[in-house]
């Protein structure tokens, strides 16, 4: 069972558009509602495979509501926490030609007694976890600190933990020590305060996270695909797509498939690098199910490019 946490769950409406023109009155052709946050985003993947997964997020208001009955539909167990704030609404408007424009509103802030709360929910349904995934934004009321806590509580109830966060938050995290983190290029380049050109830079930036405390790194670095450095070596791991219709929750769907495949090694990787390209062929934030999966169009290679310049550099 892998457990999932994100402490800022959201509810996602995504409008597929032809292209965005500011000012203008703008037609969708299509349009989805979704439960979001990266960490719903990840039960909703572990699901989409079969496999089971319990989803623990603060929900208030109407549209938390509609966030759980959505997961239910799902078949995603949901263990909610009861906050006083209304949980909130995202919009993502996703072009033709793959470009996507994200408006993320902050969230509800949450109480110390809502804190606890929470931290208390995910003690008692992690019996029985084979992992922790704890992912995204810290909403309002919660100190950068929050992550790490939840970290050393993991590791004391004999948890595996992966986290998937980005600035403080993550940086903090890192001194207890989780056993994954999942930045993706722009965070990764934040977390060691420089640019990276290349997927060497990548590399070496990954090394340095585990220097500070990180198990392993499963880096994804968009179209040029993934990095996982550990303490057994390096892979790197990429798939052609043809078409992009969609990147909202693809970076959700490798961890998923990362841990599906037991958050360890070559073959996690490649699950990992599946999932994320059959995520992008798939509108909104819809999750890949195993039909949706070329594992033959995969490749993971202990030799990483580290001289390949990175299409989308990070600054």
């Amino acid at each position: 069972m892998i457990l999932t946490v994100t402490p800022n769950p959201s509810l996602d409406r995504t409008y597929e558009v032809p292209m965005l023109h500011r000012g203008e009155v703008v037609r969708a052709t299509g349009e989805r509602m979704d439960p979001g946050g990266k960490g719903v985003n990840v039960s909703r993947a572990v699901a989409a495979a079969g496999r089971r997964t319990v989803a623990v997020l603060p929900l208030g208001g109407a549209p938390g509501a509609l966030v759980a009955e959505l997961l239910d539909a799902q078949g995603i167990e949901v263990a909610p926490v009861p906050v006083a704030g209304a949980t909130r609404s995202n919009i993502a408007l996703a072009e033709a030609d793959g470009v996507l424009t994200k408006i993320n509103a902050p969230g509800p802030e949450l109480s110390a007694d809502e804190q606890e709360l929470l931290l208390d929910t995910v003690r008692r349904q992690s019996r029985g976890a084979d992992w922790i995934a704890c992912c995204g934004s810290l909403p309002r009321g919660l100190a950068p600190s929050w992550y790490a806590d939840l970290v050393t509580r993991a590791h004391t109830a004999g948890v595996r933990i992966a986290l998937d966060t980005s600035g403080p938050a993550l940086l903090a995290a890192l001194r207890e020590g989780p056993d994954v983190v999942k930045p993706n290029a722009e965070e990764l380049a934040e977390a060691v305060g420089r640019p990276l050109a290349t997927v060497g830079d990548a590399l070496k930036a990954a090394e340095e996270l585990r220097g500070l405390g990180a198990g392993a790194v499963l880096a994804s670095l968009g179209a040029d695909g993934q990095l996982l450095v550990d303490g057994a070596g390096a892979w790197f791991g990429s798939a052609h797509v043809d078409v992009v219709r969609s990147n909202v929750g693809a970076g959700d769907s490798s961890l998923a498939g990362f841990l599906i495949a037991g958050g360890r090694g070559r073959e996690a990787l490649a699950s990992a690098v599946a999932h994320g390209a059959a995520a992008v062929r798939l509108p909104g934030s819809v999750m890949p199910t195993p039909r949706d999966l070329d594992p033959a169009a995969v490749t993971v290679t202990a030799e990483v490019p580290v001289d390949r310049p990175l299409k989308e550099p990070a600054p």
